[in-house]
This record gives structure tokens, C-alpha cells and sequence, in this order.
């Protein structure tokens, strides 16, 4: 009977020991620069059906790696991706939010207008995809660099989403799932995503008039 209650009393505890890592928040730190990487196999699995992974010919090693967790963070989206940043020139994120978008995942992005110009750069892509994007116009520079996940997940740091700045530069991503500093980002990106509304452009100035 003691044994039954023991071994009945064990398996609650590690049920509850389970179920509070399940419900621990997200809270994640990546340092860059992280080496270059295949991110076929990624990138596939999250394609859903018909998109199993294929063995890639590519020489890059494969593995865990900070980018490799940042794209996985991103793809783990289900019904929205809000982004907000200063540079998006990095080949592998463009394709991840434009699969996110085939996927039937909201995907908004607000950019500075100057460096979505520039060649390289995502955002004419991603428009082209059928992404809303908005930008500023106003002297100084969009220089956010964050993403929401779900409106729940808050993506950020100092790394732009290039391949200069993911392969090369020092840069740091914090990741985490906390309704306080979520909270912030969002009103941020509402706002910055009205005021940023094509109605509200002026393409002439008042002397112009």
C-alpha cells in the first residue's frame, strides 16, 4: 500500500514539475556573431505539409546555433508576426516570413525608407509577396529593431536582420514571453504602424502648394 502511495505520490510531482517548465516563461539570450549555417532542414519543416526536409548538398554545417534559434523563434508563428526594423537584407529571414505568409500568418512590417531602397534589401520581395509594409517619412531614421510574435513573444536587441550583422558584427537578441514588456512593444508598434499609414504621406510640401 506504502509503495503504491509512494510511486502514485512520485508520478504527481514529476507531472507538476512538467507542467511548470511548460508554463515557465520565455526568456532567451543570443549573442552574435553566429557562423554560417544550412537552414534547409528549418526552414522545410516549417513549410507544413509536403515540406519535409530534402538533404541539402550545401558544404555549411548543420546544427544549433544563436541564428538558428532566432529563425525558429520566428517560425514558431501561428497567427501574427508584427516587424519593426531598421535593416532586412538577410536571404533566409526574408524566405521564413514569406512562408510564415503563405501559411495564412499576419505579417506586418514597418521599415526605414531610406535603407528599404537600398539594394539587397528584403522589402521589395516581401511586398512584392503580398506583405503589408509601411515606412517612415520623416528626417530622422526608423531605427527599431524588434519583432512580436503571436503578441506574445517579443524579439530584440541590437541585431539587424542582415547577413553582415547575423555573420559578422557583435550584436544581442533577447527573446522572451513577459506580458509587461510585450505590452510596451505592441502600443509601440500600433503606433508607429498608424502614424505610418499611406493616407496620412505628404508628397508635396506646403511651398509646393
Amino acid at each position: 500500500m506504502r509503495a503504491a502511495l509512494a510511486v502514485g505520490a512520485l508520478a504527481v510531482a514529476l507531472a507538476l514539475a512538467a507542467w511548470r517548465r511548460r508554463r515557465r516563461p520565455l526568456r532567451e539570450v543570443l549573442f552574435f556573431p553566429s557562423r554560417p549555417s544550412c537552414t534547409e532542414a528549418l526552414l522545410a519543416e516549417a513549410a507544413g505539409p509536403g515540406g519535409e526536409a530534402r538533404p541539402c548538398p550545401c558544404p555549411l554545417p548543420r546544427g544549433d546555433s544563436p541564428f538558428s534559434r532566432l529563425l525558429r523563434r520566428l517560425l514558431s508563428a501561428q497567427r501574427s508576426v508584427d516587424i519593426c526594423l531598421f535593416a532586412f537584407s538577410s536571404p533566409q529571414l526574408g524566405r521564413a516570413v514569406q512562408l510564415l505568409h503563405r501559411r495564412g500568418v499576419r505579417v506586418r512590417i514597418v521599415t526605414d525608407a531610406q535603407y528599404m531602397g537600398l539594394r539587397g534589401s528584403q522589402i521589395g520581395l516581401l511586398r512584392h509577396a503580398g506583405i503589408q509594409v509601411r515606412h517612415d517619412q520623416e528626417g530622422g531614421y526608423m531605427h527599431h529593431k524588434f519583432a512580436i510574435v503571436d503578441g506574445r513573444t517579443l524579439i530584440t536587441g541590437s541585431l539587424n536582420w542582415t547577413t553582415q550583422a547575423i555573420q559578422n558584427n557583435r550584436e544581442n537578441v533577447l527573446v522572451l514571453e513577459d506580458a509587461e514588456y510585450v505590452k510596451p512593444f505592441l502600443e509601440e508598434f500600433e503606433r508607429i504602424w498608424e502614424e505610418y499609414n499611406p493616407s496620412n504621406y505628404t508628397f508635396f510640401s506646403k511651398d509646393d502648394k
